[in-house]
């Protein structure tokens, strides 16, 4: 256990949690940079992680990367310049690669909650939802084979759910970027499930612990079933600002909520996702619930009383 985990993604979200979990717990971590000058690669370095420059679009260089690493936390991210692009595919082919070439025994990949039905072809209409809705879908499928067969000895896939740091700024959920309103075109009384990123760490950190024990195992992480209605009522309780939404998605259109999102969430209201905390607490995870996690984080800066605007 004394050799490092290679955290791909690692100024990101998914990644930096992954890092501050495994560095929580002793473990060391080698982070994967295309820039260590920047501030959350210098972050990292002074929380304890050793930087390592490289790029997914250079596969040599995350093979280098992950010599003498015991294990590798995959993450990748669609190109949203290109939506029928295949940088995601790519990323992990690359991950995978380097899992092969340098012989690391351990990978925990992050992909999204759904995918284990939503991945297969045909799965989702392209004619209903469009080619790039069911291209995202594909390729989050695809991502995982691509990292299952990477020749790692354990392999553990995470499935977040909604993130609920999604509700602080910047967002596309709110308008204008920090005013305290979700543009939504959702049903906003349909309930649906959330996770916090740090949880998504802590899932990380329990994996690379007991590998045996996650092993082939896809874990969908949430930690809290809720509708939007309830998670602004929430919002407005644990910040003291108060959170309005939109009701139709007209409405969220003629308030800026662009196109992409608009269809995005008729999406989710049409395949609304079941899953809930309790396969993460059979692995000894205990997942924060909504308002706890926004008590924890406390107002952001961004988000002012009414009476300072």
């Amino acid at each position: 256990m004394d050799e490092p985990v290679l955290i791909t993604g690692a100024t990101g979200k998914q990644g930096g949690a992954a890092a501050r979990a495994l560095l929580a717990t002793g473990t060391p971590v080698r982070a994967l940079v295309r820039d260590p000058g920047t501030v959350p690669a210098r972050a990292l370095a002074e929380a304890g992680a050793a930087l390592v420059t490289g790029d997914l679009d250079d596969p040599a260089s995350v093979t280098a990367a992950a010599r003498g690493a015991r294990g590798v936390f995959s993450v990748q991210m669609p190109d949203l310049d290109d939506l029928l692009g295949d940088r995601e595919l790519r990323h992990a082919e690359a991950i995978a690669t380097a899992v092969r070439e340098a012989g690391v025994a351990q990978v925990v990949h992050t992909s999204v909650s759904g995918v284990g039905e939503l991945g297969h072809p045909g799965a989702v209409d392209a004619a209903v939802w469009g080619e790039h809705m069911a291209h995202y879908w594909r390729s989050k499928a695809a991502a995982e084979e691509a990292l299952a067969g990477s020749g790692a000895r354990w392999v553990t896939r995470l499935r977040p759910s909604g993130f609920m740091e999604n509700f602080v700024p910047w967002s596309m959920y709110l308008a204008g970027g920090d005013a305290p309103r979700l543009l939504l075109a959702l049903d906003p009384d349909l309930v649906h499930p959330f996770v916090a990123v740090a949880d998504i760490g802590a899932a990380a950190a329990a994996a690379f612990a007991d590998p045996d024990r996650f092993d082939g195992v896809a874990l969908d992480l949430v930690g809290e079933r809720l509708s939007y209605r309830q998670a602004a009522a929430a919002l407005t309780e644990a910040w003291d600002v108060p959170f309005t939404l939109t009701e139709s998605p007209e409405q969220a259109r003629a308030e800026g909520l662009v196109e992409a999102f608009v269809q995005s969430h008729a999406f989710l209201d049409a395949h609304p996702r079941a899953a809930g905390p309790e396969r993460a607490r059979e692995f000894g995870l205990d997942p924060v619930g909504f308002a706890a996690w926004a008590r924890r984080v406390g107002r952001p800066q961004t988000l002012r009383l009414p009476s300072a605007r």
